[in-house]
This record gives structure tokens, C-alpha cells and sequence, in this order.
């Protein structure tokens, strides 16, 4: 327990910082789910394709506060293995500008997710597949994703950014550089890793309704298991069954 608390109070700023940013992205997600009816919730979900650049932000707004709130978890083990590295010789409990640099340029790699997510959520209500609660309104595209998430959980591209994400020390050992500009750099390399890994997974967010806060909590519980360094390879053939299964029942 003593251990504990004095790896906490290392940590203890950017501890806080993670802290906040979690906090504030899922009430963020809460606030949108419950209030459907707010007139900035209802900018984000357009009722058709005729985006205004107020539109298109809101949209983009809406989905980096799901892409911080379901994967800043996941990324936490990365960062604070980070900031032990940098702090060798910072005081104890003073995160340095290169931690704060370094997840900030990994959620920054999400924020552009988002923006792709958004041409995406365009593209697909264009074509009638989208309804405005962001909802799949097409079974063909519903079990297409779930295949999709599913046969993309055994490629070697999928396997080889996992590998990256499950080894922080590797990965920091490997791409170590100095300077504020190398933790921006690093933390870009790993927020692309992130997103190699996860991208797939992020598109089921259209199945099952990107408004939908149970299934937005389910991946970000996904997300995270398949990271975590003690986690059986056989997981990820559990993933690929069971998407590829509910994808097969659907077209069924």
C-alpha cells in the first residue's frame, strides 16, 4: 500500500492532469447522451447532409470527446511509463512540459480520428446507411463492420501495433528522443500505433449507435483488456469469433 502511495505522489501531476481530462471527456459523453434535445447536441447530429462549418465543428467537438474519453485509459499505462523516464531527475511529483507534451500529441492523433469519423458519419447519411441519432440504419453495413472489426483483429498489422501498445518501456526504449519536439514526436508515433490498433474497433461505434453510452463504456473496456501486457493471445481470436459471428448472424 506504501508503494502505492508513493507512485501515486510521483506521479502525482500528471496523475491529475490524465485525471482531469478523463473526467471532463466522459461528462462530456454523459452530457451529450442526456441532453439529445440541446440545440449544440442536435448541431452534432444533423438531420441531413447540408453541414454548415458550425455543423461540421460540433460533429468533430462530439467525436474527439468519445475518441479522449475511450482511449485515454487505455493509453495511461504509456504515459506515466513516460514521465518515469523523464522525471529521472526532475523533482518528485513535478510532471515536466515533455510529459504533458507527450499526451497531449497522443490525443492529438485521435482529435484527427475524429475528423475522419465525422467525413465518415457525412458519407454514410449521404447515402441513407446513417440515421441522424448516428445509428446504422442498414443491415449490410452493420454486419459489414463487425466483420470488418473482426477479420482486421487477426492481421499481422493489427498484431504488430498491438505489440507496440501492450510494451510501454519497449516502445520508449526504441523511439527515445530529447527535446520537447522528440515527446511530441513519440507521442504522435504511439497515438498512430493507437490508432492502427484500434481504428477498426472505433467504426463499430456506427453499428451500434455513437450516442450510445453502454456501448461506448463496452469498447473502451475492449480497448483497454486487449492492451494490458498480461492478457492471453487467445483474446484476440475470442474478439475476431465474436465479431465475426454477430456480423454472419445479421446477413443470416
Amino acid at each position: 500500500m506504501h508503494a502505492l502511495v508513493r507512485q501515486a505522489l510521483r506521479h502525482a501531476e500528471i496523475l491529475t492532469a490524465m485525471g482531469l481530462v478523463f473526467v471532463a471527456s466522459w461528462a462530456f459523453v454523459a452530457w451529450m447522451t442526456l441532453s439529445m434535445s440541446h440545440p449544440v447536441v442536435r448541431l452534432a447530429m444533423p438531420l441531413d447532409t447540408a453541414w454548415s462549418g458550425a455543423t461540421a465543428v460540433a460533429v468533430v467537438v462530439m467525436w474527439g470527446g468519445m475518441m479522449i474519453a475511450m482511449m485515454l485509459p487505455s493509453a495511461a499505462p504509456m504515459i506515466l511509463a513516460f514521465d518515469t523516464l523523464e522525471r529521472r531527475d526532475a523533482p518528485a511529483g513535478r510532471a515536466t512540459p515533455r510529459s504533458l507534451a507527450f499526451g497531449g500529441a497522443y490525443l492529438l492523433v485521435w482529435i484527427g480520428f475524429s475528423a475522419l469519423a465525422a467525413g465518415a458519419q457525412w458519407g454514410l447519411q449521404a447515402n441513407g446507411l446513417l440515421t441522424p441519432m448516428i445509428v446504422s440504419s442498414s443491415e449490410r453495413l452493420t454486419a459489414g463492420l463487425l466483420i470488418l472489426a473482426g477479420l482486421y483483429q487477426l492481421t499481422p498489422l493489427k498484431q504488430a501495433c498491438l505489440k507496440r501498445c501492450r510494451s510501454p518501456l519497449g516502445f520508449l526504449m526504441e523511439e527515445w528522443r530529447d527535446g520537447t519536439g522528440g515527446a511530441l514526436a513519440m507521442g504522435l508515433k504511439h497515438g498512430l500505433y493507437c490508432a492502427g490498433c484500434c481504428w477498426a474497433l472505433m467504426l463499430l461505434l456506427f453499428a451500434a449507435g455513437a450516442m450510445n453510452p453502454v456501448w461506448i463504456a463496452f469498447l473502451t473496456l475492449a480497448v483497454a483488456l486487449e492492451k494490458w501486457p498480461q492478457m492471453p493471445g487467445w483474446l484476440t481470436w475470442i474478439y475476431s469469433a465474436a465479431l465475426i459471428a454477430a456480423g454472419a448472424a445479421i446477413l443470416l
